[in-house]
């Protein structure tokens, strides 16, 4: 397993977690539900392009996981900043989401270099 993968399961786990806190503590179902189906998907997306179809489909597959990263992390600080979360976790979480958004920037950018000089 890649780092990458462990870091986006790790972070899936939290954000199930953090889900599953929302909708019991504060009773928050539309947002929480949003975060879990971003926050999820990273992961999903991460653990597709191991077996994409082609070099093209595998830069795909990163690209639309760094757009839930982005996504993931627009639901985050909306839940922090309507006091949905507490801002240690609310920062702990982002501070994941960031470190994945920048893995992914790096990664896709070195695939596409890489597809480029083919």
């Amino acid at each position: 397993m890649s780092i990458l993968e462990k870091k986006s399961y790790d972070f899936a786990i939290r954000i199930v977690k953090c889900s599953g806190y929302l909708q019991t503590e504060k009773k928050e179902y539309v947002l929480s539900k949003q975060l879990l189906r971003s926050g999820t998907a990273i992961g999903a997306l991460i653990a597709e392009s191991k077996y994409a179809q082609s070099k093209s489909d595998f830069i795909n597959k990163l690209y639309v996981a760094l757009k839930e990263a982005n996504e993931t992390k627009y639901w985050l600080r909306l839940l922090k900043d309507c006091d949905y979360l507490e801002l240690k976790i609310a920062d702990s979480l982002l501070g994941d989401t960031e470190e994945l958004i920048k893995i992914l920037s790096s990664s896709t950018k070195t695939a596409k270099e890489n597809n480029n000089e083919k």
